[in-house]
């Protein structure tokens, strides 16, 4: 199929790679049964994430200023937080994306690459994990991750991510398209940074 005239795609992941709606609602059940005590530390964190996304200046790690500002208003360690933190939202909805990916949005992936598009993915949380649950890291010449080596400063919709995507895809803002299930976050960054936009439908 033809593609729009552009260099790169610059991909979100959560609501994006995969369909969110199932995912949650399977997460939903697993924390009722088993990790009702982490229930609130995780809405806490789950806020201050909003929260981080208003910030005008943002710390060199948001990720890390999310747990921090979490931790220190539930009163918990922030380590232990962190440990809640990998458990519930990174490791345990491993098993789940798989067969909630969006198999047409992967495919296309594939498609424009084979044409010689280059891709990135760009997420406002950690993403390896879940790449490699997805088995779609392949499909990706870079990675720009809140809290991983080198994500950015400040998340969507900051501009940062996206602009650092394009830079070590050695791409012009203005080349790129940006590939994402939020309007308000993943849209607005794209316009701030000076790129097309396509949202994904569906949850």
């Amino acid at each position: 199929m033809p593609y729009p005239r552009t260099r790169a795609w610059l991909v979100d992941l959560d609501g994006t790679l995969y369909h969110a709606a199932p995912v949650k609602l399977a997460m939903a059940f697993e924390l009722a049964l088993f990790g009702a005590a982490s229930a609130p530390s995780l809405r806490r964190f789950r806020a201050e994430h909003e929260r981080q996304r208003e910030r005008a200046a943002g710390p060199d790690d948001p990720f890390a200023a999310q747990l921090a500002a979490s931790a220190d208003a539930l009163g918990l360690d922030p380590a232990a937080l962190r440990s809640r933190v990998e458990e519930w939202m990174i490791r345990r909805p491993g098993k789940w994306l798989r067969p909630a990916r969006r198999r047409g949005l992967l495919a296309e992936l594939a498609g424009y690459r084979a044409q010689g598009g280059r891709t990135a993915l760009v997420s406002d949380y950690p993403a390896q994990a879940k790449l490699a649950a997805l088995r779609a890291a392949p499909l990706f010449d870079a990675v720009v991750a809140a809290g991983e080596p080198g994500g950015p400063a400040r998340l969507k919709p900051a501009p940062d991510g996206l602009l650092a995507a394009a830079t070590l895809l050695g791409v012009e803002p203005g080349d790129c398209l940006v590939i994402g299930d939020r309007d308000d976050a993943d849209g607005e960054a794209a316009r701030r940074a000076g790129m097309a936009f396509r949202r994904v439908s569906g949850a």
